[in-house]
């Protein structure tokens, strides 16, 4: 790292250590000089002491370690609702939940009041809470700054599940199996039993025949990635389905046995998963079961055999002919360092690849096959498929029969520019699933809202990849309780009177308006060892805060970076108007200032505006992976007008 001057000189106490015996020579610190002993080149220590920085043995900096105090928004909440006094009783806070923070009367009961009272004093002060039962206004920002205590968003299952699976967005994985890049990487249960415990809902799986014809492996066909069994894949599904969420799990098998073979699978699916299986009532359904009526079972999901010996007529050619742009760049910016699983250049041209490298999705007709497997077709409950025909006939509803229809990213972008209100009506009753385009082979992804603005209920993502789009997934199935069901809009399943639906086109006025401010960050110094940021200061952090969503809400703004300050306040409001707040996500990163390289990652979030509970919030960040750190959160308002 290079040395700024504004890092080695700006506000600290330098003390020099500099012995006049010894000999002197220049070293070059980057931007400027100093003369340094030879004894003590190349050598960096810091001392533990918090604030205390050491360069070179020569300099010591110091640097004030103060307390941030709570926000003036705080003390006058405090002022308020303590009616002028030096305590808020539980009484006091429950007025204050109702009124400032929104929460409804039925939840914000006294005995509620009464519980977070004592959970702050039991806290804080373990002998205090046996001689009072008030806060003082530093217990009173300490509970508004704890992100248990006083989440942004609701944690519970609150949605209608009542719904056909149709109504829902479904937390989707692609290529499950896959341990890292889609062309080398092992196969393995592990990544499996990640998602599953991560909300993940819908798991694909690549099934092929074994070197000997004799048993079946997962793995990513056409590729040298390590091939896995199905037996321990599934016994996997078996064992963490449910670990995170009691609604369904839709298996996707991208089918590319023999007869024989699908006759052994669905042996396999009948002996690991018993009654857990979900068997359709008929040939095809006419409307999809709802999560409600199919909690705690496995869903299968592929292609039906095929029942008459037929020839391939149709070559999906959609890797090669449907490019759309690339969407890993936006109004975000680019990504930050090391997001990726791999670092193999993501931006690679399409024209640099061949059909043999291409990603093999379920809808690509397979080999034909001769006879049916009766046992394997009664299994699946979700039939995928094609129809013969462009995309418009692909888009048909067909009266009586529910189906999936799956598109590459590019084929959805191509679609959408003329056939997007026809997605829509789609997906009101059948489901889309909407798979990466066969050249990210760093398992990077893609933007989710198009597919969300039209109603595509399962956006399948790689979940070993890491990035923004990977957080906007998240963030969009950290609503409902983080179940992985999250019931699409209104919007997207009405129709007026003309029989229209949604236009996704369409220029709509502003809907809502949200306020969002940010007061202060904390808990960095807890999570990251003292040189992490800066090995010669305390970190510059700022905030960027914008929307995801509609193109006409994506909007991204920033703080000023507070200088050499582990607990920042920047106390700076921004205003977002929203066009499609049903759909909007707000997404949250910290940054490092760096004033001659890029800028550090300090954390990250996204949450569905929807969700958001209005009031001062603590925000909880995450890492580039998305897991929640320890300490590190914001303290926020959120305002929806």
């Amino acid at each position: 790292m290079r040395l700024s001057r504004k890092k080695l000189w700006g506000q600290m106490e330098t003390t020099a250590l500099v012995p006049t015996t010894l000999e002197i020579k220049n070293v070059d610190l980057g931007d400027f000089k100093v003369q340094l002993p030879i004894p003590h080149l190349c050598v960096l220590l810091r001392e533990r002491e918090m604030g205390n920085y050491r360069v070179c043995m020569c300099f010591t900096r110091k640097f004030r370690g103060t307390e941030a105090k709570p926000p003036e928004d705080v003390q006058e909440a405090f002022r308020k609702y303590a009616e002028g006094g030096t305590h808020m009783t539980a009484d006091q806070l429950r007025r204050f939940l109702v009124e400032a923070q929104g929460e409804a009367e039925d939840a914000a009961t006294a005995a509620e009041a009464e519980t977070i009272v004592q959970q702050i004093l039991q806290k804080r002060h373990h002998i205090a809470k046996f001689t009072r039962h008030a806060l003082t206004l530093d217990d009173f920002h300490h509970y508004l700054f704890s992100a248990d205590l006083n989440s942004p968003i609701h944690n519970k299952i609150h949605q209608d599940m009542r719904a056909p699976l149709s109504h829902y967005f479904i937390f989707t994985g692609h290529n499950s199996y896959l341990t890292g890049n889609q062309l080398t990487s092992d196969c393995s249960e592990v990544p499996i039993i990640k998602a599953l415990k991560k909300g993940v809902r819908v798991i694909e799986l690549d099934i092929w025949p074994n070197s000997t014809k004799d048993d079946v492996h997962v793995l990513h066909g056409r590729t040298v990635t390590a091939p896995v069994e199905l037996n321990r894949c599934l016994k996997s599904i078996r064992e963490h389905a449910f670990s995170a969420s009691p609604y369904p799990v839709v298996i996707t098998l991208e089918d590319h046995l023999t007869p024989d073979l699908q006759a052994k699978v669905a042996q396999m699916l009948s002996q690991t998963f018993g009654k857990m299986l979900f068997y359709p009532e008929s040939d095809c359904l006419k409307e999809f079961p709802s999560p409600e009526d199919l909690k705690h079972r496995i869903i299968i999901s592929t292609k039906p055999p095929k029942e008459y010996l037929e020839a391939q007529t149709i070559r999906d050619n959609e890797h090669n002919s449907q490019r759309g742009k690339d969407s890993d760049e936006d109004v975000w910016g680019n990504e930050p360092s090391s997001l990726t699983a791999d670092q193999e250049d993501e931006d690679k041209s399409d024209d640099e690849t061949t059909d043999a490298n291409q990603n093999c999705d379920d809808d690509d007709d397979s080999d034909s096959r001769s006879r049916e497997a009766p046992e394997y077709k009664r299994l699946i409950a979700i039939h995928a498929g094609k129809p013969k025909g462009g995309m418009k006939e692909a888009l048909k509803i067909e009266p009586g029969k529910v189906r999936r229809l799956s598109l590459s990213e590019q084929a959805l972008e191509k679609a959408a520019e003329s056939l997007g209100t026809d997605i829509v009506r789609f997906t009101q009753k059948n489901i889309l699933r909407v798979y990466p385009k066969g050249t990210r082979f760093n398992s990077s992804n893609y933007k989710p809202q198009i597919g969300w603005l039209h109603g595509a209920q399962m956006i399948a993502f790689n979940m070993q990849g890491y990035g923004r789009s990977l957080w906007l997934m998240q963030g969009m199935f950290r609503a409902n309780g983080g179940c992985g069901y999250v019931k699409k809009p209104d919007i997207l399943m009405n129709t007026d009177s003309d029989n229209k639906v949604f236009d996704p086109k369409a220029k709509l006025p502003v809907k809502k308006t949200l306020k969002v401010k940010v007061y202060m960050g904390d808990g960095w110094h807890m999570d990251f060892k003292q040189t992490h940021f800066d090995l010669y200061s305390p970190p510059d952090f700022y905030t960027r805060v914008g929307i995801a969503g509609a193109p006409a809400d994506e909007i991204m703004k920033k703080t000023k970076a507070k200088e050499d300050n582990w607990t920042p306040v920047w106390d700076e409001e921004f205003t977002f108007p929203l066009t499609v707040p049903e759909l909007a996500l707000l997404r949250i990163e910290v940054h490092e200032y760096d004033m001659s390289e890029k800028d550090d990652f300090a954390g990250q979030t996204c949450l569905p505006v929807s969700e958001l509970r209005p009031g001062i919030r603590a925000v909880p960040l995450c890492d580039r992976k998305g897991e929640r750190y320890n300490s590190v959160r914001l303290l926020m308002r959120f305002d929806i007008l």
